[in-house]
């Protein structure tokens, strides 16, 4: 197989021997995976791939056709389509899955779509509900709306019942992310919209004294993005006075049992959504698994909404 391929910190698209599944695996002839920040950084040396992915081939994320199953897989068939979050190695023409990390991909669902699904909504899912406990009726915040797990998050505050309010800092894209429901404002006081109950922290760490102020009493604040900074300095006091609570996740580094969980919680509250129309991943763009470097180098430009995708 062909796979996008890390050398010296460039991209390059070159040939690896076809990986074999194991006990419980699936072989996955991939037809899309998306793009995330987590790629470039693991590109960049600082974000290694954890044990049992590739080193060298990125990729949280894809969709694909089951080409063959490892012994005792036994939930998928041959040909069946399929999308997942994996620890690495998405960006090629075939990856090996475990058989519980797989979902199926509904009908009418494209490739596209599909390969641009997994890793923000489940992303999105795990921070929202099942650590944050979001729930009908509820006020939300959700920072860097723009980004694929912003617009997951948007999505499925949304579709729960939540009253959503989305921050975007590039003003051209703040209709766009209105049309997902949405209360879309600038970042800049940001807490006269609220109290909130939960915020879906994207951003980092300049948010975190603005995000405590904005905190009703027993509110949330769930961090799963530091791209404009990793410390921050906070008042404890008005944490406590709130009742408040911070908590951190991240995805790609939790056992097999755990992500397995993630993904049947995905498949049972989000899936039908999906296959509905209810909640989508918007593409921003397409490129040829050969041309990654294109397409990171357009991730990296920003001013995009919704995933770029690598199709083979």
């Amino acid at each position: 197989m062909h796979a996008v391929t890390i050398v010296d910190g460039s991209l390059r698209w070159q040939e690896h021997p076809d990986p074999v599944p194991g006990a419980g695996e699936v072989l996955v002839r991939v037809h899309a995976a998306g793009l995330n920040g987590a790629d470039r950084l693991q590109v960049m040396g600082l974000y290694p791939a954890p044990s049992g992915s590739p080193a060298d081939i990125p990729g949280l994320e894809l969709a694909g056709e089951v080409a063959a199953l490892g012994p005792g897989a036994e939930r998928f068939a041959v040909g069946d389509r399929v999308m997942a979050v994996v620890g690495g190695g998405g960006q090629a023409e075939l990856c090996v899955v475990h058989e519980r990390h797989l979902l199926p991909v509904p009908d009418g669902v494209d490739w596209a779509v599909a390969g641009g699904f997994p890793e923000a909504f489940t992303t999105a899912h795990d921070a929202l509900f099942t650590q944050a406990g979001l729930s009908v009726g509820e006020r939300l915040c959700v920072h860097g709306a723009a980004g694929g797990v912003g617009i997951a998050g948007v999505q499925l505050g949304v579709a729960t019942g939540a009253s959503v309010v989305a921050t975007v800092r590039n003003e051209a894209l703040r209709d766009q992310v209105a049309a997902f429901g949405a209360a879309v404002v600038a970042p800049e006081g940001f807490g006269d919209h609220g109290p909130f109950d939960v915020v879906l922290e994207l951003i980092g760490a300049p948010n975190i004294g603005d995000d405590i102020a904005a905190l009703t009493t027993g509110g949330r604040i769930a961090v799963i993005g530091t791209g404009a900074g990793v410390k921050a300095e906070l008042n404890l006091l008005a944490l406590m006075g709130k009742r408040g609570r911070i908590h951190g996740s991240t995805l790609r580094a939790r056992s097999l049992e755990d992500k397995a969980t993630a993904a049947r919680a995905l498949e049972r509250h989000v899936l039908p959504l999906l296959a509905a129309g209810t909640v989508t991943a918007p593409v921003h763009a397409t490129y040829p698994m050969a041309e990654a470097t294109a397409a990171y180098e357009h991730f990296a430009a920003g001013g995009k909404l919704g995933k770029i995708v690598l199709v083979p």
